[in-house]
């Protein structure tokens, strides 16, 4: 199965909660009106499309009819798709070609996914014939540590670490030079999820942040947030608290396959306007895959 349709089964839930609805909701209206318009607004909100992107779509919705864009309900379908892609599309950019090595620093909240995407990361880079270097920076959770060196030992990958409760600044010292040493291609740092301690995590990130630069200037190369799709809005309101603790460049979705929010991923580059660089559709080594906007909206508008 091709990645494309590999997207297509993964979106299913979030297509029967969002694209099949609003065929059904066009089957029974012969014309558009404020009732029709309430109906489809009550879709996109359950699609965890989100409050301010939903009313950007019905604004557009009602320009659309002004201007004679859209004189049926069978013409809204292609008209939302197109404007939906537009919304996904806006500001992406691919991630800038450094040299070796190209430090990724990985942040999220804990239970998100965050080692298994660390894992799932380095893989595709080892597929593109690339070295990977993986550092326990997370040192609050031994089974973190553990975590990370099966997945280590999965795909090839040497990993840095400290024991349980050390200094992750130190952990991160030391992968950066053992990266520049063994000039390794890609480095991977995994780092703690505790939002509730807001004030230390900021503070930790920073020192990390400080340490990455100082030792190799122009690093960390991107800053990934990783976010569970499954969680909806919640996403939204910790990729807000996460993008004021760091210097977020890009978004990771997982759980895209489990979920009938896939609305969300709408919501968080039209609020956020942060790059979505990544998406998990699946369990699988190879399920996480750089993030195509327009194979996205196709994918959510297939039939």
């Amino acid at each position: 199965m091709g990645f494309f349709d590999k997207l297509k089964v993964g979106l299913e839930k979030t297509r029967k909660g969002l694209t099949e609805k609003i065929e059904q909701l066009i089957v029974g209206y012969a014309d558009i009106d404020d009732e029709f318009l309430d109906d489809l607004e009550a879709i996109l909100l359950t699609a965890d499309v989100g409050v301010k992107t939903t009313a950007q779509l019905l604004s557009d919705v009602r320009a659309g009819i002004k201007n004679k864009q859209i004189q049926s309900p069978e013409e809204l379908k292609p008209f939302l798709q197109e404007k939906i892609s537009a919304i996904l599309m806006n500001g992406e950019t691919a991630e800038p070609e450094v040299q070796p090595p190209m430090v990724i620093m990985v942040v999220g909240v804990n239970g998100v996914g965050k080692t298994t995407t660390i894992g799932k990361l380095g893989n595709y880079y080892r597929e593109q014939g690339k070295t990977v270097m993986l550092a326990a920076g997370d040192t609050f959770r031994a089974a973190a540590i553990e975590q990370l060196e099966i997945w280590g030992g999965r795909i090839g990958a040497e990993v840095i670490k400290h024991t349980e409760g050390s200094d992750p600044a130190a952990v991160v010292f030391d992968a950066v030079q053992s990266a520049k040493a063994r000039k390794v291609d890609v480095l991977i740092i995994d780092t703690a999820g505790r939002l509730h301690t807001k004030s230390n995590l900021m503070e930790e990130l920073k020192k990390i942040y400080r340490i990455i630069n100082r030792e190799l200037p122009g690093a960390p190369h991107s800053t990934l947030l990783v976010l569970d799709a499954t969680t909806g809005q919640n996403a939204v309101n910790q990729a807000k608290l996460f993008g004021e603790a760091a210097a977020v460049s890009g978004l990771v979705l997982t759980k895209l396959d489990g979920t009938a929010k896939g609305g969300v991923v709408i919501a968080i580059k039209s609020e956020l306007n942060v790059p979505v660089r990544w998406i998990g559709i699946g369990e699988g080594l190879q399920d996480l895959r750089p993030f195509d906007p327009a194979a996205f909206s196709q994918a959510l508008f297939a039939d």
